[in-house]
């Protein structure tokens, strides 16, 4: 909790000397009862004396003004908010390495089939995109609401042949969300000229990128992060894949382990976030997990309206029992 002006807080001070003045001033009463009755005879006088009865009304009315002092400070609460819009492109590396079968029935379609599932799960008002890469990067699917088009495109990706253009695929995300942001209406076709509140209207965009190996082609990774981090595109990369996996390049069998240096590295530049699967479970439990962390964002929420009505009905409860029980509001 948090508070917009804080040092109204001190209201609570009084209310604390209130408390301290009210246990004070029982204890006296108790010392007096004690000196001029036995207790004998107080049980005789007062056989039914009201106990904690006596005590509830006044502990009710301080935490009410306890309450209303804490609303005076305008209290403030983070809860999690659903975002209405957002652009998610899911980028998949289809070199040849990723043949491999050390994940079943290999790393390519394994990760084709998760990255279906991820689609599937997006919120419908979210626009989606998906990019091939190997030598070089390819948007197959322009960021749009039609998940099912974006699904399809991912499922007809085939072996992109050798090299690894990591960097070139990070480009390709950052050309097509700023595309989006030139005109945020647009479901998937491009704006003629940039719009005069693009930068106000921009919605939240994430990549989420898997990849096996180190970059071998295209763009530097580091050149890529640095326009990922300007067009605010977090980059969650996907190492996918285990340290035995071997594939039949260049007309024999390669070792083709995975390379975990790149993607952490890229997802550290961009303030994204670093993964790392070695099955079809692992990789769908990475996708779960990137997709609940899209779909929410968290902001302050202000709260002075209710701690001020739970002060007020605190007051109106303590008068009611005071009146019930003892005929007198406190």
């Amino acid at each position: 909790m948090t508070f917009t002006t804080p040092w109204l807080l001190l209201a609570l001070i009084p209310v604390a000397a209130l408390a301290l003045a009210y246990v004070l001033v029982q204890r006296r009463r108790q010392r007096y009862a004690v000196r001029f009755a036995t207790l004998p005879m107080l049980d005789k006088l007062v056989p039914k004396r009201p106990r904690w009865r006596r005590h509830l009304p006044a502990a009710l009315v301080l935490l009410g003004l306890g309450s209303l002092g804490v609303a005076a400070a305008q209290p403030q609460v983070d809860i999690r908010v659903p975002y209405e819009r957002a652009t998610v492109i899911v980028a998949i590396d289809t070199s040849g390495s990723m043949q491999a079968d050390d994940v079943e029935p290999n790393r390519l379609e394994a990760a084709k089939s998760a990255a279906e599932q991820f689609v599937a799960e997006m919120p419908e008002t979210f626009n989606v995109g998906a990019i091939s890469f190997a030598g070089g990067a390819e948007v197959i699917a322009p960021a749009t609401e039609d998940h099912d088009a974006v699904r399809d495109a991912i499922a007809a990706m085939d072996d992109g042949g050798g090299g690894t253009a990591i960097g070139d695929a990070v480009i390709e995300a950052v050309d097509e969300v700023n595309r989006l942001s030139d005109d945020p209406a647009s479901d998937g076709e491009p704006s003629p000229t940039p719009s005069a509140g693009a930068e106000a209207e921009r919605i939240p965009a994430r990549l989420v990128l898997l990849s096996d190996g180190a970059n071998t082609a295209g763009r530097d990774p580091s050149t890529a992060a640095e326009a990922a981090r300007e067009a605010g595109l977090p980059v969650s990369t996907i190492a996918y894949g285990t340290a035995d996996g071997v594939a039949n390049l260049w007309g024999g069998q390669q070792s083709v382990p995975v390379d975990e240096t790149t993607l952490r590295q890229l997802a550290d530049d961009t303030d994204g976030r670093f993964y790392r699967a070695e099955s079809t479970d692992e990789l769908r439990n990475v996708y779960q997990d990137i997709g609940s962390s899209i779909g929410w964002h968290v902001e302050p929420v202000d709260i002075t309206p209710y701690v001020a009505l739970l002060g007020m009905l605190l007051a109106l409860v303590a008068g009611a029992l005071s009146l019930r029980w003892f005929s007198r509001i406190i």
